[in-house]
């Protein structure tokens, strides 16, 4: 078996050194990672300059681009052959809620489920990699599972997997979750550069809005480890006729005020 790994905190981080030990004998393991920390930054690709693909002294190749820049770079020539599972992490922080949207380890499993290859992105719930070797071990298990109950290789799915801070003894079995909800972020960060320039900083996210039994945000919090099947179509499904309707009444207005 044949598994890529990726993440969105760089190359040198120790949560894809640890994950890349987890697993260097469970399978073939190449790791092309972003040269630089790139959290936060989804799905994008970089499409106006140009990239390039160095090796480390460890053996990971890492580029000077985005999580999904990797992963697509992997995968369309870098390679020369199609990964049997993508993972990506293990990443410093949690991934739960909202936070996928934006998240970078997210996005490089996403990138490696968007060529059809099954992908497990990876978070630790706080930052500071405290009791990292619990959650490479966790990790390591999962994919031992999923090769042993032939789920790598079939049809393509996405997990979005937290582990939370704990020692090994200490964690919870893994409970399938969806996604909680958090409120919006807090206030931007303002402040003065020397030459009088007004700057401004991201703030941080927000607390969790929907954390109720049954999310990823609950279950970590009671020392279980979520996972979140994810999917990639966003369309209201169940809002799709009032949007038909509305479009009709619009229409319908507009040819009155022609006529």
């Amino acid at each position: 078996m044949k598994i890529l790994i990726s993440n969105d905190d760089g190359y040198q981080a120790p949560g894809i050194v640890a994950l890349y030990e987890a697993l260097q004998d469970v399978a073939e393991v190449e790791v092309v990672a972003p040269e630089q920390n790139n959290s936060a930054k989804s799905n994008a690709l970089t499409l106006h300059s140009p990239l390039s693909v160095s090796r480390a002294s460890n053996g990971f190749r890492y580029v000077n681009g985005t999580p999904a820049d990797c992963v697509h770079i992997a995968l369309t020539g870098l390679l020369g052959y199609r990964p049997d599972l993508v993972v990506s992490g293990i990443n410093n922080g949690a991934n739960m809620g909202d936070d996928t949207i934006y998240s970078g380890t997210v996005g490089a499993a996403m990138e490696g489920y968007l060529f059809g290859i099954p992908a497990i992105a990876f978070s630790q719930t706080e930052k500071g990699w405290r009791h990292l070797d619990a959650a490479a071990h966790k990790a390591r298990e999962l994919v031992q599972q999923m090769v042993q109950h032939q789920l790598v290789g079939a049809q393509p799915w996405l997990l979005n997997v937290n582990i939370p801070c704990l020692p090994l003894e200490n964690l919870k079995p893994m409970k399938v979750c969806h996604l909680g909800r958090r409120h919006a972020a807090e206030k931007v960060i303002t402040q003065t550069s020397p030459r009088g320039e007004t700057m401004y900083w991201i703030g941080s996210a927000g607390p969790a809005k929907d954390d109720g039994e049954g999310t990823d945000f609950h279950a970590t919090s009671q020392g279980h480890i979520s996972m979140t099947p994810l999917k990639v179509d966003l369309s209201d499904y169940a809002h799709l006729g009032y949007w038909a309707q509305t479009l009709a009444r619009l229409h319908a207005t507009n040819q009155k005020e022609r006529a």
